[in-house]
């Protein structure tokens, strides 16, 4: 069994993306690793390379920032990143740069991957996720949060990424997945209040155009972190390959996540029904599990 992991990256030093994390939380599971660097105006290049890793493989790409309709540069840039791997490859393992995965869960997906490696039925592999909020203390936990979503798929170029790169299809339809009991932590939701606000202005840009960007996005020095529904406590353990950026976290933030502050009666409703019963009514799932 061979295993390509594959990520699209641009201006992750800008940004802050941890994106060396990402690579480096599946590498050891990996036979080899393309990563798409987007034309950048920063060293992202130079810090994908400082990993060095001979499994890795760096495409250059320039991103179309033309395509503004749902983030469909995105897909666009996927599909370049899973162009590139070799026809050599049974499993394709996707992260995006602001996600990573817990190396307690490796030994899982391994285990995953061969379980179903010669059932052609079996076209993903589906994880569960952890968003983490404002700190690396807080996990979203209400229905604006997607719970999961496809990460590994086979090496089959008629697979394609999806609409903004949440997930994948196959020839237009949903794939057909197994569920792991893995996990991704993602992490684009921490980041100082400064950093965020800015990656809020650019990365909007692949989703909206401008009018909808003036009208929605504050003009603001600071990204406000009280706009949240539901938060809890995170009480488990983070990656690895992360305790070096927990380390350095050097900013403070006044969020109690008692307080829920969900905007309609319905919206409370639905989030109350989900945490006893388990059943997320008229969830999206761009998947189909067999």
């Amino acid at each position: 069994m061979k295993v390509c992991g594959f990520t699209i990256v641009r201006n992750a030093v800008k940004y802050d993306y941890p994106v060396v994390e990402s690579i480096t939380s599946i590498l050891d599971i990996c036979d080899c690793f393309v990563v798409a660097v987007g034309q950048s105006e920063d060293s992202t290049i130079e810090r994908i390379r400082s990993v060095g890793s001979p499994k890795i493989r760096i495409i250059e790409t320039v991103w179309d920032d033309n395509l503004r309709v749902d983030g469909k540069v995105l897909a666009v840039e996927t599909n370049k990143a899973f162009e590139a791997i070799g026809e050599d490859f049974d499993w394709c393992f996707y992260l995006q740069a602001d996600e990573v995965v817990h190396q307690k869960y490796l030994p899982v997906i391994v285990k995953s991957m061969k379980q179903h490696l010669n059932n052609p039925k079996v076209e993903g592999l589906l994880f569960k996720y952890l968003h983490f909020y404002g700190t690396y203390d807080y996990v979203g936990d209400s229905r604006r949060w997607y719970r999961n979503e496809v990460r590994i798929v086979r090496n089959d170029k008629t697979i394609r990424s999806f609409r903004d790169a949440q997930g994948f299809q196959k020839n237009g339809r949903p794939l057909r997945v197994k569920v792991t009991d893995a996990v991704v932590y993602h992490y684009g939701w921490v980041k100082p209040p400064q950093q965020q606000q800015e990656k809020q202005k650019n990365f909007n840009k692949y989703w909206h155009d401008d009018q909808w960007m003036k009208k929605n996005i504050r003009q603001a020095e600071e990204f406000d972190y009280s706009q949240f529904d539901s938060l809890r406590f995170f009480d488990g353990t983070h990656p690895e390959v992360m305790e070096k950026r927990l380390e350095r976290l050097n900013y403070r933030l006044n969020i109690d996540p008692t307080v829920k502050k969900f905007k309609s009666p319905v919206k409370k409703l639905l989030y109350l029904i989900e945490k006893h019963t388990g059943y997320r009514i008229g969830e999206y799932r761009n998947y189909r599990k067999i």
